[in-house]
């Protein structure tokens, strides 16, 4: 019996409780259409919940986001649900996901727990899909073979060393010339907090994930399309985020890792996966990982848990974040160059206050006159392995290019006391 005859509703019991107030408290706020199409649409009516999800989304983009009032995120979540509940009766999972990720994405925290519960049902309905296809399909060497082609042996990195020369011909000048990041194993939290953590100075800390089940999970393609195929994610496109050419789209996780296997993807046209949310919306790939007890240091809170998933070639340009900060190098390996926050005037930042944090200066290919303090600047720097874990200070200032295919994950956090975000 398919997932679909087996169950043929989603429930959203947070919605149903909270149903009557939240439309009150959309209409306050001028939602009367929205709060008409989302009657119709709790009853069944299909094209009412599209032109409900239609209305939130604009005013989603009625301006810049910090002004969008909460209340409308939420409308925008419970449309999201509405659609995903019709999509699903009719057997369209891949739909229904569509529309519960994208609630996830940029819809309120009010119904969460609807749309993970939702997103739980809804992907066990298509990973049966996907198995009784494949069962059926079992005998076609065509699609066994182009399965092939697309994923190779299914490793994302192999295990070769890195021709040194050849990786110094991709970096910045005077690159693994200077200082290097300090490099210490097994290092306990008293250490770390009395060396690094308190007088502010950047540390690798090698063999201290050998515990994560992600170290192994995510070097395996199948595995993450298995896991997360079917999930829509916002990825970055463009050379980086300073460049006119940067946007922002939404595609499959199945999508994106085809593109980032494509010999099209450049570092003029990188695909990137650059995700603040990912861990809150994946939750297979969160249980994957785990919070590093250097992250309470100074009795903080974690602040945002990131991930950076992108090929070989991508750059994140000189910048400085505002929280302490744990880079945990899960899959393949990256170069970083470090500046000290007391140069933060050297660096030549944007005036703008939206790129306030980010600095004028390419290190790739610098402006030896508009930009000449910098050629003689103090930095540290280092090449940074599979399996280990860099603290960033706050404030210091950081320059990252990938040397392969790489799948990171980031820790901030603030200290007590300093717990607001930026």
């Amino acid at each position: 019996m398919s997932a679909a005859a087996t169950v043929k509703t989603l429930e959203t019991p947070v919605m149903d409780s909270s149903y009557s107030t939240l439309l009150q408290n959309i209409t306050d706020e001028g939602g009367y259409a929205f709060a008409s199409m989302a009657t119709l649409a709790a009853g069944g009516d299909t094209r009412a919940a599209e032109v409900a999800k239609e209305m939130a989304w604009e005013q989603l983009h009625s301006g810049p986001w910090h002004s969008v009032g909460p209340i409308w995120r939420d409308a925008y979540a419970m449309a999201c649900l509405h659609v995903a509940r019709n999509h699903f009766s009719s057997g369209e999972f891949k739909l229904s996901l569509k529309a519960l990720d994208m609630g996830l994405i940029m819809g309120g925290l009010t119904l969460r727990d609807d749309l993970n519960s939702c997103i739980k049902k809804v992907s066990n309905a298509l990973r049966e899909e996907d198995f009784n296809s494949s069962t059926y399909n079992n005998n076609s060497s065509e699609q066994g073979q182009e399965k092939s082609e697309l994923f190779g042996d299914q490793e994302i990195v192999s295990s070769q060393h890195l021709n040194l020369p050849e990786v110094l011909q991709l970096l910045p000048s005077r690159s693994l010339s200077c200082k290097k990041v300090e490099r210490k194993s097994g290092i306990s939290l008293e250490g770390f907090l009395r060396d690094h953590f308190l007088c502010g100075t950047p540390v690798i800390i090698s063999d201290c994930m050998v515990h994560w089940p992600a170290k192994n999970k995510w070097n395996d393609m199948n595995y993450l399309k298995r896991i997360a195929g079917f999930r829509t994610v916002p990825v970055e496109v463009g050379k980086n985020y300073l460049c006119s050419d940067w946007k922002q789209e939404l595609i499959t996780f199945s999508e994106f890792l085809e593109r980032i296997s494509s010999s099209e993807c450049s570092s003029e046209n990188t695909t990137y996966l650059a995700q603040h949310q990912l861990f809150d919306q994946i939750l297979e790939l969160r249980q994957d990982i785990l919070i590093p007890d250097y992250c309470f240091a100074g009795d903080g809170e974690i602040r945002s848990i990131n991930a950076w998933f992108g090929p070989a070639g991508t750059v994140t340009p000189l910048h400085n974040d505002p929280h302490h900060n744990i880079l945990s190098q899960v899959v393949g390996k990256k170069y970083i160059r470090l500046y000290s926050a007391s140069l933060s005037d050297d660096l030549y930042p944007h005036t703008e206050s939206m790129l306030g944090n980010s600095s004028q200066v390419d290190l790739d290919n610098i402006d030896e006159k508009e930009f000449p303090k910098v050629l003689d600047l103090d930095f540290v720097d280092c090449i940074l392995e599979e399996g280990e874990m860099l603290y960033i200070p706050p404030k210091w200032w950081h320059y990252v290019r990938s040397l392969t295919m790489s799948f990171s994950v980031s820790f901030w956090w603030s200290e007590a006391g300093n717990s607001r975000g930026p």
